[in-house]
């Protein structure tokens, strides 16, 4: 191809990608100064607040008894440093304001929250012993926590929601749903950060979980593979546009399993004890204790193809 034809057609290129009309919806405008929120620096809170969490099992902290409490301390405050400018990031990108000086009015409420977080930690990890604790209960193939704790995809994304969850509740924007997306990258699991989960959690295996944004699940909870809790449809405004907000999910009460592939959608109650079995679709409400299967499957021949 000669050089100048070349030249031309990516100058062409160029100027229709340049083209505001087609870029309007797509393009986030920054404005000179302010952070942006950062996958990789993400993925290192997320790191070392697993690192935190979990302490001699990701990283390098030592359980030395004469220096776990300096390796906590340094990582603690390096997490503060990392978290801070992330929270900062995401409240100047969702942040409508032009003011020259709201950076530093995000930046004293960034390191505020990132603190207030921090002091979460501990009941955040007596949250999770408490979910590895019931997934090594309910897996006979577990030999031991550790390996729960290293291995099981269910046990990583529980934890990314347990700590989006808590800096969603303390109103820090988009960066609890870059948490949560992180999981569902790496294990298939599907977890919205508004939704309310119990203690003693359990997903098995996990590959294709979806838990939705209004969804509340309550204690001592199973659930196995390809289980969606989800909505059934989405109600719109005069505009014709989804409605915001509304409680579209199901509520999932105490020591109830949910067997792979069931679909429950729509803001139904699941009560207390069921079993829901695998494949099933459910959209009323079900009482407590009850048992939910398939219809009992139906025996009949095929030959040269009839009845396929």
């Amino acid at each position: 191809m000669p050089r100048q034809e070349f030249e031309d057609r990516i100058s062409k290129t160029v100027e229709s990608l340049s083209d505001p009309k087609t870029y309007n919806v797509v393009c986030h405008e920054h404005r000179l100064g302010e952070p942006l929120p950062s996958i990789a620096k993400l993925r290192k809170v997320v790191n070392m607040i697993r690192e935190i969490l979990f302490p001699g099992y990701f990283g390098n902290t030592s359980l030395r008894p004469n220096t776990t409490r300096h390796y906590m301390g340094v990582y603690v405050d390096e997490l503060h440093e990392l978290l801070s400018e992330e929270i900062l990031a995401g409240m100047c990108f969702e942040c409508q304001d032009d003011n020259s000086v709201k950076i530093d009015k995000h930046k004293a409420r960034a390191k505020e929250t990132a603190a207030c977080f921090i002091e979460n930690l501990p009941e955040i990890r007596r949250k999770l012993v408490a979910d590895v604790n019931a997934t090594f209960i309910n897996d006979p193939a577990a030999r031991n926590l550790g390996e729960v704790i290293f291995c099981y995809p269910g046990i990583r994304a529980i934890t990314n929601y347990r700590v989006a969850h808590k800096l969603l509740e303390l109103e820090i924007p988009l960066i609890p749903r870059f948490i949560s997306e992180m999981a569902h990258s790496e294990t298939g699991i599907d977890i919205h950060p508004r939704a309310k989960i119990g203690e003693n959690f359990t997903i098995d295996h996990g590959t294709g979980v979806v838990i939705g944004s209004t969804s509340i699940i309550g204690n001592n909870v199973k659930i196995y593979q390809g289980v969606t809790l989800g909505a059934k449809s989405f109600p719109l405004d005069d505009e014709g546009k989804p409605i915001k907000g509304i409680l579209r999910h199901p509520v999932v009460e105490d020591n109830v399993v949910i067997y792979s592939g069931a679909t429950i959608l729509g803001r139904i109650t699941i009560g207390e004890g069921s079993v829901i079995g695998g494949n099933v679709w459910v959209t009323r409400n079900i009482p407590p204790k009850s048992r939910i299967v398939q219809s009992r499957p139906k025996s009949t021949t095929f030959a040269d193809g009839s009845g396929i």
